[in-house]
Order: structure tokens, then C-alpha cells, then sequence
């Protein structure tokens, strides 16, 4: 066996035991004081990459949570404003009722009725027009699609959230077909001797039915306004065409015709009569009338639909999709082009997700008096809740029509806020809890250390490295029996 002392190869070996095993140890130390098994891309750098796109998706998740938590905050807060405005209503609707009473009250009594009804009106701005989350102000239709429109006959109606802004100019607006009413006239005129004989006629409309009996003696005029008086009083929305004011006189003959008070498809009535022709084709065989035509015709050169006089952007048929017009006019505007509507989208929209695009969107109609209760015929000529009057019976009988389609609206839009708070974020909420956890589940068990698993190394490692050290030390002490040769 040679002895060397210029280099101890033992010594050398050792030393590099020593220094691997004190690595090794370092990095256990460190998962063991950190908790993770990976601190740094040495340690693994696909597993790196992969978590830190789980703790970016997990970050995202649980930002959504708060998100969408607040956006159900925004939506509770709006649709407790539209309870008060749903009670105010109810209160308003009530004193329009006891107007109606005309058999007791004085003109004092309905000037009360009346002072109360402003009251609640402003009542109803007030929470239209203060009632918000934040800045940001929800009832008073800032936070909804808005239009205007040019054209003699044409009205904004609503949009949806999918309609997109327009251009300054607008968009057109092209009307191929104008809305009808179902109506009927009957080919034999009524007679006196018609009524004297005791015609009956009979109505049907809405599952209602007048049968009208003529009376012996009355003249075509009575009859025909006994017979309207019928119709109205039997809440048909059907009406009795007369001329206004009258040409004839009281015992001309005249033909029957009546019309249908709403425009569209899907209104229709029927009608018989005991004489052939005098509303019914055939005796005593009733006749229905054919239905009235919806509109028809594009907006911005996109697909729509027709239903009665609102024409609709088709979903999904592009920028004016969800946008509503009314084309009121009984004829087509000259060339087809109604006129134009220029639309701006202010919807709220809520970032649900934690990706791109993960948005809901939804708009909060105008709770304002001038925008509800609006398009309800009435003799009064009401245009929206905010005209309304009860200072006689008539306007009384309008009024509780109005409040009705006020109501109506209020809880229609009641009912499609609590679908998007159950539906789009209450439902959405459970989903993020769940994506949430899992996402954290497998960073976890990519990323966190197993803390007995690398307790056992530890202990490994602290062996191993007092092994070496010893083993170091050896080798050194291995080179002192050269001493022995010289001495």
C-alpha cells in the first residue's frame, strides 16, 4: 500500500459527502421552515409554472367571491327601493278606487284623493331619483339602455343588455309592414225594423261575452250606444265604431263595426248575429274575426321582429340586438324608413369570473312617474303615471288603469332582478366557492410541503451529514501515520 500525503483522496471524498449532504440538509431545512416543497424554480420548474397559474386562478376566484357578494348587495339594494315604490303604487291605486266612488264623494273629497296621490308621486321620484350604491345612481334609468328616436311615428320602447351603442347618427329604422287591428263590418246596414224585431247580437273577446238583446222602440242611435255602453261595461277590449261627430240622423240605418283596441297578431274577437250579414256572414253562426298584423321591418339592417307595434332587434342578430321600437303610424312612412333611434348601453356590468369576459350584465329600468304606466289607452288621455288625475269618475276609472300597468311594470322588473340575483350570482357565488377551493386543493398538493415526509429526510440528512463529518475527520487523522515512517 503507497502512502501520499500532497493529496489525501479519503480527505477529498469526504469533504465532498460533507458538502453534498449539508446541501441536501439546507433544503430540507428550508421546506421544513417555509412549509413548501417548492421555493424557488430549481426546485421544480414545471410544478412552478403550473402553481403559479393556480394561485393567479385562485387570486381571480376569490376576487370574483367579492365581486359578485357585492353585486348581490347592489341588487338587494335596488329591489328594497322598488318595494317602497311597489307599496307606494298599491296606496296610490287604493285612493283611485275610492275616487271612483262618484255616488258619495264631493269635490273636496276627491281633491284629497288627489293632494295624497301627488304626494305619493313625488314620493315615487324621490326613490327614483336618490336611491343608489356607491355613486352610482340605479332607478333613475342611468343604468339602462337609453334611447331617442327621430320620426314622426316612432317611439323608444326598452333594450336589452345586448344591444350595443350606436353612432352619433343612429340607427335606421325601415318599416315594411304597419300594425293592424282585427275589425269587422257588417254587409247589412241596422234598421228600425231590425231592432223591433228584437236582434240579438253577440260579442266574444278575452273569454268575456256581451248578448246583446235590441229593445222595440229605440232608435238605431240609442241601440248602437246601448251597445257600446254593453262592450265597455263588460270589460271587452273591443270598440264600436261611430262616427264623431254623427252625420245621421238618430233613426238612419247604420252599419256595425267594430275593432279590436290592440294592434297585432295575436288579438282577435268573434261575433254573431240573428240576422245573415248584419255582423255574421250566416244567422245565428258565429264568425271569427281575422286577426290583426303585427309590424314588420329591420333595425340598423338587422333581423327583427314584430309583435303588435313593437318591433325587436332579433338576439344574437347584432348591434341593435334587444332594441324595441314602437311604430305607431296605421300606414308606411315614405320609402319605408321610419325615422331613426340612437341608442346608448349603460348597463351594469359585473366582472362574476376570474377570467376575461366572465361579466354578467343587467339593466335597471326608470322608476320615474313619466316613465311608468306608459302606452295604457285611456279616455283620459294619460301618457304615464305622472299625469294621472281623480277629480271625477272618469278620471278615476284611467287612473286605476294607469297605476295597474305601473304596477305591473314595477314587478316585472322586481321579478327579473331577483332572476339575476338568484340565478346569475347567487348561483354563480356557489360555483366560485367550489372552483375556489379546488383551485387551492391542487396548488397545494403541487406546491405545500409534506411535513412528516420531509421530517424523515431531515433526520436522514442530519445523519448522514455526522457520518461524513466523522468520516472527514478519519481521513485527516489517516495521513498522521506518515509521521510514523519519519520517526
Amino acid at each position: 500500500m503507497s502512502l501520499r500525503v500532497n493529496h489525501n483522496m479519503s480527505a477529498i471524498n469526504a469533504h465532498r459527502s460533507v458538502v453534498k449532504n449539508a446541501d441536501a440538509q439546507a433544503k430540507t431545512m428550508e421546506k421544513l421552515s417555509s412549509g413548501l416543497k417548492i421555493n424557488r424554480a430549481a426546485d421544480g420548474p414545471a410544478q412552478l409554472q403550473i402553481s403559479e397559474n393556480l394561485r393567479a386562478q385562485s387570486a381571480g376566484l376569490n376576487q370574483a367571491i367579492d365581486n359578485s357578494e357585492m353585486a348581490v348587495s347592489l341588487m338587494q339594494t335596488a329591489e328594497g327601493a322598488l318595494d317602497e315604490v311597489s307599496t307606494a303604487l298599491i296606496q296610490a291605486r287604493q285612493l283611485a278606487v275610492h275616487a271612483g266612488n262618484e255616488g258619495v264623494n264631493d269635490p273636496n273629497m276627491l281633491q284629497a284623493d288627489q293632494n295624497e296621490i301627488n304626494n305619493i308621486l313625488e314620493q315615487v321620484n324621490r326613490i327614483a331619483t336618490s336611491t343608489q350604491y356607491g355613486h352610482n345612481y340605479l332607478l333613475d334609468g342611468s343604468r339602462a339602455g337609453n334611447g331617442v328616436t327621430t320620426g314622426k311615428h316612432l317611439e323608444f320602447v326598452d333594450a336589452t343588455t345586448e344591444a350595443h351603442s350606436s353612432s352619433v347618427g343612429g340607427y335606421s329604422v325601415n318599416i315594411t309592414n304597419a300594425a293592424t287591428r282585427s275589425n269587422h263590418t257588417g254587409s247589412v246596414a241596422l234598421t228600425q225594423g231590425i231592432i223591433d224585431a228584437g236582434e240579438q247580437i253577440t260579442v266574444s273577446e278575452g273569454g268575456r261575452t256581451v248578448n246583446f238583446l235590441t229593445q222595440k222602440g229605440k232608435s238605431v242611435e240609442q241601440t248602437l250606444n246601448d251597445l257600446g255602453t254593453a262592450i265597455s261595461d263588460a270589460g271587452l277590449s273591443i270598440d264600436l265604431i261611430r262616427p264623431y261627430p254623427p252625420v245621421t240622423g238618430g233613426g238612419v240605418p247604420q252599419a256595425i263595426s267594430f275593432r279590436h283596441k290592440e294592434f297585432g297578431s295575436e288579438h282577435s274577437f268573434q261575433v254573431a248575429s240573428n240576422t245573415a250579414g248584419l255582423v255574421s256572414d250566416v244567422a245565428n253562426t258565429s264568425v271569427t274575426v281575422e286577426n290583426g298584423t303585427d309590424v314588420a321591418g329591420e333595425i340598423n339592417g338587422e333581423v327583427s321582429t314584430g309583435k303588435g307595434q313593437v318591433l325587436t332587434g332579433d338576439e344574437g342578430a347584432g348591434t341593435a340586438a334587444g332594441i324595441k321600437v314602437r311604430y305607431t303610424g296605421e300606414s308606411l312612412p315614405p320609402g319605408g324608413n321610419a325615422g331613426t333611434v340612437t341608442f346608448s348601453q349603460n348597463s351594469l356590468t359585473f366582472q362574476i369570473g376570474p377570467n376575461g369576459d366572465s361579466h354578467s350584465e343587467i339593466s335597471l329600468r326608470s322608476m320615474k312617474t313619466n316613465d311608468l304606466g306608459r302606452g295604457e289607452k285611456n279616455s283620459s288621455n294619460f301618457k304615464s303615471l305622472s299625469e294621472i288625475l281623480v277629480l271625477n269618475a272618469d278620471q278615476a276609472q284611467d287612473a286605476i288603469r294607469v297605476i295597474d300597468q305601473a304596477i305591473e311594470e314595477v314587478s316585472e322588473t322586481r321579478g327579473e332582478m331577483g332572476a339575476f340575483q338568484k340565478n346569475n350570482l347567487e348561483s354563480n357565488l356557489n360555483y366560485l366557492r367550489i372552483a375556489h377551493e379546488n383551485s387551492i386543493s391542487s396548488e397545494s398538493v403541487i406546491r405545500d410541503a409534506d411535513m412528516a415526509e420531509e421530517m424523515a429526510t431531515f433526520t436522514r440528512n442530519q445523519i448522514m451529514m455526522e457520518a461524513s463529518t466523522s468520516m472527514m475527520a478519519q481521513a485527516n487523522q489517516n495521513s498522521m501515520t506518515v509521521l510514523k515512517l519519519i520517526g
